[in-house]
């Protein structure tokens, strides 16, 4: 081989070395992430800034590129789509699949969590107890809920009798409180809530005070009653694909963990943020709170109490400590906020 094509070949070899040795220090592990909330939503704004701080405290190894408003994945088809390696992280709620993931329902359940910070420390707590098998098909980064949601309506809720008939929209967790609550629900997307309150369609809805900002509900709503026996919080996951996660050097996988932890708390306080401003936003509006006594509000306690004894013979027969389950979130609540 002539010195040229020798020097040639060196050349080449180095090149390539440089351009592998420059992959792995600045770029990198790209991720995708799938999230339904648009891009201003304090969620995806938290969401992204999780990325980011994985980026810098990886010293640039791991990127991170948002896809909101459900743009890769459906909200509803997010948790498959991590699980098949369409997306390599995604956020929405455990609940939009109903079924699939039991255990985790008693999550969903109106506990009575106060605020979003202490019901987001309760569902990691639930998780790192049970470590639910339904949530084994991806790596779990962490998960929140929204802070407590209650009944927003046209007219004056004061006691439970005053809910009797009236058309409340609700799917799923909502629909079922509203009917234990003697209320008719009336099934529909949130999107289309603020137009069947403003024609009459529905009368009112069960959702955290965020929602009266971010959903404009307060601008057709007039009163909220602050339930909190009968109110629920509900639950949204991150997790990253399994192999996804499994191919990340140790290094990078604690980072991320270390991450996790504290978004955690910032995303609990992020949901307390919003539901403020929710409040002040329908207070300039006119909207009143009405706060229960604590005798009126053990009635409504009561009147949703059936769903406890619903899910544990339901999960029960499906082979799962559903008793355990509650017991373990009612004694841990009481411990997060005596």
């Amino acid at each position: 081989m002539t010195l040229w094509k020798k020097g040639s070949f060196l050349l080449c070899f180095l090149l390539i070395g440089l351009l592998c040795f420059s992959s792995v220090a600045f770029g990198q592990v790209k991720l995708n992430y799938s999230i339904f909330f648009p891009a201003p939503h304090k969620n995806s704004v938290l969401a992204n800034e999780w990325g980011k701080e994985i980026e810098k405290r990886t010293g640039g190894k791991v990127q991170v590129t948002m896809f909101y408003g459900g743009t890769l994945t459906p909200a509803d088809k997010c948790y498959d789509g991590v699980e098949k390696g369409i997306s390599d992280i995604g956020m929405s709620v455990l609940s939009y699949t109903m079924g699939k993931f039991p255990l985790c329902e008693v999550l969903d359940l109106p506990l009575g969590s106060k605020t979003a910070v202490t019901a987001t420390r309760l569902v990691n707590d639930f998780n790192n107890r049970f470590k639910p098998k339904e949530l084994d098909g991806t790596k779990v980064m962490y998960l929140h809920a929204h802070g407590p949601a209650y009944l927003h309506t046209k007219t004056a809720v004061n006691k439970l009798e005053d809910l009797k008939g009236m058309k409340i929209r609700g799917t799923g967790t909502t629909a079922k409180i509203a009917s234990f609550l003697g209320a008719t629900p009336v099934a529909m997307p949130m999107g289309d809530t603020y137009d069947a309150i403003s024609r009459g369609v529905a009368e009112g809805v069960v959702a955290p005070v965020e929602a009266l900002q971010g959903w404009k509900l307060g601008e057709v709503v007039k009163f909220t009653t602050q339930d909190l026996g009968a109110a629920y919080n509900m639950v949204f996951f991150v997790v990253m694909n399994k192999a996804k996660w499994n191919s990340l050097p140790p290094d990078v996988q604690k980072v991320i963990d270390q991450v996790n932890e504290e978004w955690i708390v910032k995303t609990g306080q992020g949901w307390d943020e919003i539901d403020k401003a929710g409040a002040e936003f329908s207070s300039k509006l006119g909207v009143k709170t009405i706060p229960l006594s604590s005798e009126e509000n053990a009635r409504w306690a009561k009147a949703v109490s059936p769903m406890f004894d619903e899910y544990v013979k339901e999960k029960k027969g499906k082979g799962l400590p559903a008793d355990e389950a509650l017991k373990f979130c009612q004694d841990r609540l009481k411990q997060l906020q005596p």
